[in-house]
């Protein structure tokens, strides 16, 4: 017979199993006495693609690993609407994201303190990065061993990326070994969340090894339509699986970790979020919050391309099959080479100007180069020198377009919108320029395609990363942490949505501002003091 929750009794009830949901469904079962129930929109990760790093080629744009989400045009991207990935799977986005460990910086989450919120600044905040970690050099004062977050060193290297790096040192960015320190300006080759050259994802880190406890029980292919809210209590949930609508409950607590882009949508979907906004929507209003669904943030990666000469480039080697045979060869024998590549392999952290106090533009280098994602790589040898601002002033949103928990929420992250935004874009297209230019990349002689030397004023270079610009898969803050004097703050710094109770969120969304890089393993850490302060209250109120 199928599993049908009504007939169980739960303690608490997680929304979500991907980055978030996973280190939360191990946590709160560690203790048997705690039975949780999962709820996991997507299928099992049981497809190899899920597993070989390069596989995110095939499984984003793939609707069984890939929501299929789009933005609305944007002005800022020439009128361009982008496709906008996240994970549907088990695992969530940390089965098809670049897996590139990285936590942003100190002055991040000492930036979340000083907005009132206790407890988040980066001293509180890095013990629990270091808790899950298995770092590949053992414990340290700053990295952690033995946990379940497996991180290691790229298993592969390319000279010209060797070559940009030391460009970079050329420029005034210095070669560092490790981005996770808490000032992560520099160059090194990115650190991956890999284990022997598979991918390791949140659900063959933390999901995997517990399935077998008792007081688990996870549901896949979970449309959550609803939380069921009563007496000003979230109580349970309404989801539809295999055709039929259900329903579970809890006695404890709902846990949202539907991720930056569903956790505002069920949010209004069940009554929470503007009251206008939901009253158009044929919604009836549990909880006004003008904050829910906005605040969105996210980082846009303007794509240069070079053309090299001299270099061992993907570009050119894929064009072989006896090389391509050899790929293949190499990482089923010895788990190495190309196959084994995250979408980017060097990094760089710099300023685009001596306003910022640190690091504001990150580079992803990446030894090939193609128009856009999803289409053949060019023929020629060629480099993609990559930068985001990862401190964007722009802000979006993210809201329900109808009472169906079905139809895609319309999604407008308002890219470029704010002029120091627009700034920083001429500014990084320049700093590329620079280290393309530094004596370490003569040998290749590096020539400009994307967008063209002869593009030179600010307008033009404004245009241009428009057109060149797209995201890099980091939606955060549409339910965001706040003081009690802000009034777009969607949950307090217990994560402890307003004015409902038994309903946290634990996801990326409650990011008041963005980390300075990557945003998977952030979001992981805030599921893990998630976990701390909900065993904690419930322990308070036995």
């Amino acid at each position: 017979m199928p599993f049908d929750a009504s007939t169980h009794s739960f303690d608490h009830i997680v929304i979500g199993a991907g980055s978030a949901g996973c280190v939360l469904a191990n946590r709160l079962t560690a203790d048997a006495r705690n039975r949780v129930l999962v709820l996991e929109a997507g299928g099992k990760d049981d497809w190899i693609w899920f597993h070989i790093p390069v596989g995110y080629l095939f499984a984003i744009g793939n609707p069984r690993a890939d929501w299929m989400f789009k933005t609305q045009a944007e002005a800022g991207l020439n009128g361009r609407a982008l496709s906008y990935p996240r994970g549907r799977v088990v695992g969530g986005c940390s089965a098809i994201n670049a897996m590139i460990y990285m936590r942003g910086q100190a002055a991040d989450y000492d930036g979340w303190r000083d907005l009132g919120l206790h407890g988040w600044g980066w001293d509180d905040v890095l013990p629990l990065f270091k808790r899950h970690e298995d770092h590949f050099g053992g414990a340290s004062a700053l990295h952690g061993a033995g946990g379940e977050w497996r991180i290691e060193e790229p298993r592969m290297r390319w000279p010209i990326l060797d070559a940009v790096r030391e460009a970079g040192a050329q420029i005034g960015i210095p070669k560092v070994a490790d981005f996770n320190t808490g000032d992560n300006e520099g160059g090194a080759y990115f650190q991956l969340n890999q284990k022997r050259g598979r991918r390791w994802s949140a659900a063959r880190g933390f999901l995997h090894p517990i399935l077998e406890r008792d007081n688990l029980s996870i549901e896949i292919g979970v449309q959550v339509e609803r939380l069921i809210i009563e007496e000003g209590r979230a109580v349970g949930v309404v989801y539809r699986q295999h055709g039929e609508r259900r329903e579970a409950r809890c006695t404890g607590e709902v846990i949202l970790s539907a991720g930056a882009i569903g956790t505002p949508q069920i949010l209004e979907l069940s009554g929470v979020g503007d009251g206008a906004r939901l009253s158009r929507l044929g919604v009836d209003v549990a909880q006004h919050l003008p904050g829910v669904g906005e605040n969105l943030q996210d980082h846009l990666q303007i794509r240069p391309i070079y053309k090299v000469s001299n270099a061992r480039t993907m570009n050119v080697e894929y064009q072989s099959l006896f090389k391509r045979m050899k790929m293949g060869i190499d990482y089923a024998l010895f788990r190495r080479g190309p196959l084994t590549m995250a979408p980017s392999q060097l990094g760089l952290f710099t300023r685009s100007s001596a306003d910022h106090a640190t690091a504001n533009l990150q580079f992803h280098i990446q030894p090939l180069s193609l128009d856009k994602f999803g289409e053949p790589m060019h023929t020629f040898g060629a480099i993609t020198v990559s930068v985001c601002n990862v401190r964007p002033a722009s802000r979006g949103s993210v809201h329900a377009v109808s009472p169906q928990a079905t139809d895609h929420p319309a999604i407008q992250p308002n890219y470029l919108s704010h002029g120091e935004d627009q700034r920083v874009a001429v500014d990084s297209l320049k700093v590329a320029r620079r280290l393309c230019q530094a004596s370490a990349l003569a040998p290749f002689a590096p020539e400009e395609f994307r967008p063209g030397a002869h593009v030179t004023s600010d307008e033009d270079l404004l245009r241009a990363a428009g057109e060149l610009g797209t995201t890099i898969f980091h939606p955060v803050g549409t339910a965001k942490m706040g003081a009690a004097d802000d009034a777009m703050a969607v949950v307090n710094e217990r994560l402890q949505v307003r004015g409902i109770a038994g309903l946290r969120i634990a996801d990326a969304s409650v990011m008041p501002r963005i980390t300075s890089g990557n945003t998977n393993s952030p979001t992981m850490m805030i599921a893990e003091k998630a976990a701390e302060m909900i065993l904690a209250d419930a322990r308070a109120r036995a």
